[in-house]
C-alpha cells in the first residue's frame, strides 16, 4: 500500500478542506492498474478511481437500518476523519436520537483489494434494533463508469447458494425487475472497455451480504449498494414462499447502549482483468479463513441421479460391486448413497426397513469389504414433521414471534412438511453430536453430504437470543466438524458459499445435474463463475455426471425423456472435469456398463489425468462470451511442463464454429504443438496461423490436449515426506503433499517392501516385523511424465504381546 499528502484531519459538515484525502492499493504483480479510494473531507462519501480510467468508478457513503428506518451519513451534520495504518476511520456524529454510524476505509498489505466495515455505534442512551448497515451506498454520481458505454455492460451476480437462485451472466439491460442482486460476491465487466468493478465479503460473521445494482427506467444504473443483513428476504422467495407471513422474521438485532454492530468486511477492487480479480479475492477468502482444501479429488459413484428415491438395499450392493470390479483400479473408489435411504429428514441413523431391511450397517460392512470409501447424504438442520424431533421435541426448531415452528415448505412435492433445527438448543447440538457420531463409528462413512442449509437458514426465535441464521448455522458446522473430526470429509451442498467455509472440504458449486442436456447446460455458468473458489473456498463440488442412456421417467425434468445422444454425454463429463474437483457418476452401473461407448467416457485416461490433479479449468470467455454462445464455453487448463488442455463446449442448437488464437489463452505463438482430441485420439492437427479452428455439432463438447513441441519433458521436484526410522508396530507417515506444487502428479501410488500399497499423496503404514524395508514411490503426471522415489525405513523392535493392564484406557467415543 503507498499513501499520499496523509494526516489526520478532524472535519465537521461546514470546515473548508482543500486536500483530498486518498490511498492507492497497489498489488504484488506490477500489471495490477493501481486502484485509487479517496475520502470527500466536505462529506465524508469515499470515492474509487483508477489509473487508466478517465473517471471515477464509484461515490458512496454508508447508512444503516435501525428500527425499521434508514439512517444515512449523508444525513448527520458532523463527521471525523483520523488516519489509520494503511487507511481512515470516519466517524458520523450530531443526528438527533440517533446512533453514531462509523466506517474504516483501508487495503491490506500487498493486495489490490481495498476495504471498508461499517459500525452502528449506540450512543442513544437506550436500546435500538439493528435490521441492516450498509458499508456502500452510493451518493450521486458516479455510478459504475467503467469506461465504456453503460449498456455494454455485463453483470456476474454470485446466489445466495449453488442454485438459489441459478447463475445466469447477464446484460445490464436483462436485470430481473431491473435490479441485479448478488449474495456474497458481484463482478460488473464493460466489454468495451475491458475494465470491471468487484465486490465480494470477506466475512459471514452474523450477515449475509447483499448487493444490488439498480438501474433506472432509462436502463441507465440508479444506485448500487453493499448491505449487511438477514436472510428473510432470500427465504420468501424460497423455503419460505408458501410459508405464513408470521414466518418470515424480519433480521432485528438489539444493541443495546453504549454498544456497537460491524457489518460484514466488504472487499472491493478495480481492474483490467477480472480473472485476476476473481483469483486474488478466492486467495484472499483461503487465507483469511484457514479453508479446508488439501482433500484429494474424490472420484467414485452416487445414487442420487442414478435411482432418485427408489435405491434399495439390493440395487445398492450390487452397484458397489460393480464399481468395485470395474472401476476402482482408474480411482473410483467413492460409493455414496444419497437421499432415500433414512427414515426421515431428521432422522439419519434410522433407515427405510422396506428399503433397507438389513440396515445400514451391514450395508456399509458390504462397501468397505469392496475396498470403497462409504459416502452418505444428510440434511442436517431440516426436520421433517414425521421425525421424533418433531413429535417430542418441538422445542429444538426455530420458531416465529408467536412461539410456532417456522415451516419451511415441503419436502417430495407437499408431502413431507419441514422446520428448521434450533443449533443453539443444547437439545439440538446432543442430537447432531449423537447422529454425526454414529454415521463415523458405527457406520464407517467417511464422506458426508451436508445439504439444504439454505432452505433452513431462516430468521427466528432461537433458544439464545439475537442469534442470526448465519451464526447458528456456523455454530451447527462447529458441532459436526468436532464431532467428526478432521479426517471425515465434509461436503456442502445447498448452502450459503462462504459460511462453511473452514469446516467443510467440499462444496457445491452448481444446481442438480440429471440425464438431460439442459440440466448440464444449466449448471455450467456457475462451474464457470464460481472456477475460482475449487482450492481456495475448498475443494469444487460440481454434481455428479451422467453419459449412459438411462430414462428416469418419474424425474422429467433431469430425469430425462430420449436417452442422452454420445454428444451429449461427453458435454456432461466434460463439465465435471472442468471443474477440477469432485468427478462422479450418476448412472445406474450396470446398464452403462453394456454400452461400450459410454463406459470409455468414465475409463478415458487422458480426461482422468486431467481430473486427478484437482486444477479447475479457467472459463476464458466467462464475462466476453459471445453473444451467439448465450454463456461461457471457452476453458483452458494449464497443466505441468508444456501440456495443456482446451475445452469448448457448443451450448446452443446448431452447429458452431470457434477461431481460437493461441496466444489468447496464454501460448507462446512462436512454439510449435501437438494437438490432439481426448475423445478421439486418432485425431491429431499442429496449428495453422496460430490459431485454433473449431466446428462442432449443437450440443457437443471438444476438448483438446496440446502438447508444446518446444519445451523438453521436465520433471517437477516432488518432496517426498518419509521416516528412515520406525517402531514395528507403530503408524508411520509417507507424504508428498504440498501447496508449493502447481501441478501436482495425476496419481500416487506407494509400495512399502513388505507386500503393501497404497494410493495418495498422504498415507499412513505400520510395520509388523523389524527389517529394511525398500519404499518406493510413483508418481504418475497428468500428462506422461512419471516420476520414481525410493527409499529404505528400518523398521525396530518386537510388537510387545505381555498384558500390562496399567497401560489400558478407555476410548472416547464423545
Amino acid at each position: 500500500m503507498t499513501s499520499r499528502a496523509h494526516r489526520t484531519r478532524h472535519a465537521s459538515a461546514g470546515a473548508i478542506c482543500i486536500v483530498l484525502l486518498s490511498f492507492t492499493a497497489v498489488a504484488q504483480s506490477a500489471d495490477v492498474q493501481p486502484m485509487h479510494v479517496a475520502i470527500d473531507p466536505e462529506d465524508a462519501s469515499f470515492t474509487l478511481s483508477a489509473d487508466g480510467l478517465p473517471f471515477p468508478v464509484l461515490r458512496a457513503g454508508i447508512s444503516a437500518l435501525i428500527d425499521g428506518r434508514w439512517v444515512r451519513s449523508s444525513s448527520y451534520p458532523n463527521h471525523r476523519i483520523d488516519a489509520v495504518a494503511g487507511g481512515w476511520d470516519v466517524t458520523f456524529s450530531g443526528l438527533a436520537n440517533e446512533p453514531e454510524l462509523h466506517y474504516r476505509l483501508h487495503t491490506p498489505e500487498g493486495r489490490s483489494f481495498g476495504e471498508v466495515q461499517a459500525t452502528v455505534r449506540n450512543t442513544t442512551g437506550g436500546p435500538i434494533h439493528v435490521n441492516a448497515i450498509r458499508m456502500m451506498d452510493t451518493v450521486g454520481g458516479p455510478l459504475l463508469n467503467l469506461g465504456g458505454p453503460v449498456e455494454h455492460d455485463r453483470i456476474l451476480s454470485d446466489s445466495f447458494s449453488e442454485d438459489t437462485p441459478a447463475i445466469k451472466i447477464m446484460d445490464l439491460k436483462d436485470a430481473p425487475n431491473r435490479v441485479h442482486r448478488g449474495v456474497g460476491s458481484q463482478l460488473i465487466y464493460n466489454r468495451d472497455s475491458k475494465w470491471s468493478f468487484f465486490a465480494g465479503t470477506g466475512t459471514s460473521d452474523r450477515f449475509i451480504t447483499l448487493l444490488r445494482l439498480t438501474l433506472g427506467k432509462d436502463t441507465g444504473i440508479e444506485s448500487y449498494i453493499a448491505e449487511s443483513t438477514g436472510t428473510t428476504e432470500i427465504m420468501r422467495e424460497n423455503s419460505l414462499l408458501e410459508s405464513p407471513s408470521e414466518d418470515a422474521v424480519p433480521l432485528s438485532l438489539e444493541l443495546a447502549s453504549g454498544t456497537e454492530l460491524r457489518s460484514e468486511r466488504l472487499f472491493f477492487s478495480i481492474d483490467n482483468d477480472y480473472h485476476r480479480q476473481l483469483e486474488a479475492y478466492g486467495v484472499l477468502i483461503r487465507d483469511l479463513h484457514h479453508a479446508r482444501t488439501k482433500a484429494s479429488t474424490a472420484m467414485g459413484w452416487w445414487s442420487w441421479t442414478a435411482y432418485y428415491y427408489g435405491l434399495t438395499e439390493g440395487v445398492a450392493l450390487t452397484n458397489a460391486q460393480w464399481l468395485a470390479q470395474n472401476l476402482s483400479e482408474l480411482g473410483y473408489n467413492y460409493f455414496h448413497l444419497d437421499e432415500g435411504y433414512q427414515y426421515a429428514r431428521g432422522e439419519y441413523i434410522t433407515a427405510d426397513a422396506n428399503q433397507f431391511p438389513h440396515g445400514m450397517i451391514a450395508l456399509e460392512n458390504h462397501v468397505h469389504a469392496l475396498g470403497l470409501t462409504s459416502g452418505i447424504w444428510t440434511a442436517p438442520f431440516e426436520v421433517s414433521e414425521r421425525a421424533s424431533i418433531f413429535t417430542d421435541h418441538k422445542d429444538w426448531l426455530v420458531h416465529n414471534a408467536g412461539g410456532q415452528p417456522i415451516h419451511l415448505g415441503w419436502a417430495n412435492n407437499h408431502l413431507d412438511r419441514l422446520y428448521a433445527l434450533d443449533t443453539t438448543h443444547p437439545g439440538a447440538q446432543e442430537y447432531l453430536r449423537s447422529t454425526y457420531a454414529a454415521l463415523v463409528k458405527q457406520w464407517g462413512i467417511r464422506y458426508i453430504k451436508l445439504d439444504f442449509m439454505d432452505d433452513s437458514a431462516v430468521e427466528g426465535i432461537r433458544y439464545r437470543p439475537n442469534t442470526t441464521a448465519m451464526e447458528a448455522q456456523r455454530i451447527g458446522l462447529a458441532t459436526i466438524r468436532e464431532t467428526v473430526g478432521d479426517d471425515i470429509m465434509l461436503d456442502k451442498d445447498g448452502s450459503a458459499m462462504l459460511n462453511p467455509v473452514g469446516y467443510v472440504d467440499y462444496g457445491r458449486i452448481a444446481q442438480d445435474t440429471g440425464h438431460t442436456f439442459t440440466a448440464t447446460k444449466e449448471a455450467a455458468p456457475a462451474v464457470a463463475a464460481r472456477y475460482y473458489m475449487n482450492r481456495n473456498f475448498f475443494v469444487n463440488d460440481p454434481d455428479a455426471f451422467t453419459v449412459s442412456t438411462q430414462i428416469i421417467k418419474d424425474h422429467a425434468w433431469n430425469g430425462g425423456k430420449i436417452p442422452l445422444t454420445l454428444e451429449e454425454a461427453k458435454a456432461s463429463i466434460a463439465l465435471s472435469a472442468i471443474s477440477g474437483g469432485m468427478f462422479e457418476i450418476g448412472d445406474d452401473l450396470p446398464s452403462l456398463g453394456s454400452k461400450p461407448e459410454r463406459l470409455a467416457l468414465v475409463r478415458n485416461r487422458d480426461l482422468l489425468n486431467m481430473v486427478k490433479p484437482g486444477k479447475a479449468s479457467k472459463p476464458m470467455d466467462l464475462m466476453s462470451y459471445a453473444p451467439e454462445d448465450k454463456q461461457p464455453s471457452i476453458f483452458f487448463l494449464k497443466e505441468d511442463g508444456g501440456h495443456s488442455v482446451l475445452t469448448i463446449f457448443n451450448w446452443t442448437d446448431e452447429a458452431r464454429t470457434h477461431r481460437i488464437p493461441l496466444g489468447s489463452v496464454g501460448l507462446d505463438v512462436n512454439s510449435r504443438y501437438f494437438i490432439r482430441e481426448i475423445f478421439d485420439r486418432d485425431s491429431s492437427t499442429r496449428r495453422a496461423a496460430h490459431v485454433l479452428t473449431v466446428t462442432q455439432p449443437a450440443h457437443s463438447v471438444r476438448i483438446y490436449q496440446i502438447i508444446n513441441l518446444s519445451i523438453p519433458a521436465q520433471r517437477q521436484h516432488i518432496d517426498v515426506k518419509h521416516p528412515t526410522h520406525v517402531k514395528t508396530g507403530e503408524s508411520a507417515s509417507f507424504s508428498v503433499c504440498s501447496e508449493d506444487v502447481a501441478f501436482p502428479p495425476a496419481e500416487y501410488r506407494w509400495t512399502f517392501g513388505d507386500g503393501v500399497s497404497a494410493q495418495d499423496c498422504a498415507v499412513t503404514h505400520t510395520y509388523t516385523q523389524p527389517g529394511t524395508y525398500r519404499v518406493r514411490l510413483i508418481a504418475i503426471g497428468a500428462t506422461t511424465s512419471t516420476q520414481i522415489s525410493a527409499f529404505d525405513v528400518t523398521a525396530e523392535g518386537e510388537i510387545p504381546s505381555a498384558f500390562v493392564p496399567a497401560t489400558k484406557t478407555r476410548f472416547n467415543d464423545k
